[in-house]
């Protein structure tokens, strides 16, 4: 699952240890810069998409600004600057306050070499070695024509013979629910690590670093990689990033539908086979839930041309929220104004509907967990008690062993998704104490 922590539009508010009004800008101060990567905007030539990779953050400007930020890049001081710009192109632009605007978005290293408080923490890279020579040829020809041969072969032996399609009875490769969960954990994990390492390696290839990590989707504990650095490659590019995983994944269960069939592996190796099938699937479904942050949500993103489809879906779901309030009680709820409205004419429309499928999916979702997945979870782990209570006691070792190998595997599941759903929102609760206001929430993926 791939994550963008941050979009091309304004970025979330700094953290209050940073110091930005510290920076006086006047119109003789020479400015230094952190070292910015550009590329022209994929939806207007005349905008450019300045950001900082290795902070994650990122910004659309018109071709004036970073022509202004090129020229203070080069030691003129901001007086000086504004005049020349003004000769060239016959209109004046207040570039003061433009620092001023770069030094809260964490762009300004220096200014009248007096160093400025950044407000990002690097992130970190993994695989900082790995480099695009080392992976190019995975996006070759010849590596096309491997994938497709594969996918070819694969449809070939399930056209010739139907059975070979996985189905839900091969998730349980033995009698003893407990190990088939615990084994099938264990693989799924090896195989979602994979998933993640394949976009790492696609970012990588387009010259962009990415790092690995837990986070949570709705009740769902997830890994997911961080490339919010391909905001500086072109939008044609950004689909091998999001992609890779699935890629990846038909590719697993492609092979190992065709040994099943072919290599004659005995039962044990092929029951074991046909349950990674049925997790790869499983997995590979979950991405079409794009009312989360999917990896073919970040696909939909691109495709509608959105900046952040998520977070003004959720904007503009609140809005209608608010607007039902106020017609129920118009003295007590404010209905304000549409959020929606600031957007550009091509976004607003795609918006509005995902705000539609944000609500609706999240409901379906979070209810059909309220009313089957926590009870049946909650059943499951009392039984799983009983059965480890009773081999305690002088009952059935080998079912009390089965048990425990449940408990142990969602025990572990649901105390990292706790551990992960507190890491990454303890500091907006922080801050909405301190300030006695929701915390910002900044733009992600």
């Amino acid at each position: 699952m791939t994550e963008l922590r941050a979009t091309t539009g304004p970025a979330a508010p700094p953290p209050e240890t940073a110091d930005p009004g510290a920076a006086a800008v006047g119109l003789h101060s020479v400015v230094r810069f952190h070292a910015l990567r550009t590329r022209v905007s994929d939806d207007d030539p005349d905008e450019v998409v300045v950001g900082r990779p290795e902070v994650g953050v990122f910004i659309e400007l018109p071709e004036l600004g970073l022509e202004a930020i090129n020229l203070l890049s080069s030691g003129m001081p901001v007086g000086a600057a504004e005049d020349l710009l003004a000769d060239r192109h016959g209109v004046r632009i207040d570039l003061t306050e433009l620092v001023e605007d770069l030094v809260q978005e964490g762009f300004v290293a220096e200014v009248d070499h007096v160093p400025v408080p950044d407000p990002h923490e690097p992130v970190a890279n993994h695989l900082p070695w790995l480099r695009s020579r080392h992976v190019q040829w995975l996006y070759g020809l010849p590596a096309k024509l491997a994938y497709a041969g594969l996918v070819a072969a694969t449809v070939a032996t399930v056209v010739a013979d139907p059975d070979r399609i996985p189905t839900f009875r091969d998730f349980y490769w033995t009698d003893y629910v407990g190990l088939a969960v615990l084994v099938n954990t264990v693989m799924f994990s090896i195989a979602a690590t994979a998933h993640e390492i394949s976009h790492l390696v696609a970012a990588r290839s387009l010259g962009a670093p990415a790092r690995i990590g837990f986070g949570t989707r709705l009740h769902h504990l997830v890994l997911q990689t961080d490339v919010t650095a391909i905001w500086t490659v072109p939008r044609r590019s950004r689909y091998r990033v999001y992609l890779s995983g699935m890629l990846l994944d038909t590719a697993v269960v492609c092979t190992t539908i065709l040994l099943v069939a072919h290599a004659q592996l005995p039962p044990l190796a092929d029951g074991l086979l046909g349950a990674l099938a049925v997790v790869m699937i499983g997995s590979m479904a979950g991405q079409f839930r794009v009312y989360m942050r999917t990896d073919l949500y970040f696909v939909l993103l691109d495709l509608l041309r959105c900046r952040n489809l998520f977070q003004d879906g959720l904007t503009y779901a609140r809005y209608l929220l608010r607007r039902v309030g106020h017609a129920v009680a118009p003295g007590k709820v404010a209905a304000g104004p549409d959020p929606s409205q600031a957007l550009p004419a091509r976004e607003r429309k795609a918006v509005r509907i995902y705000a539609v499928a944000v609500v609706a999916g999240s409901t379906v979702a979070l209810g059909a967990f309220a009313v089957y997945g926590l009870p049946v979870l909650m059943f499951g782990a009392v039984t799983a008690f009983g059965a480890v209570s009773r081999g305690l006691t002088g009952g059935g070792l080998l079912s009390a062993l089965d048990a425990a190998a449940i408990i142990l595997v969602e025990g572990a599941l649901q105390v990292l998704f706790v551990r992960t759903f507190l890491r990454k929102h303890r500091g907006r609760w922080r801050w909405a104490r301190r300030s006695g206001r929701p915390a910002p929430s900044t733009p992600s993926a």
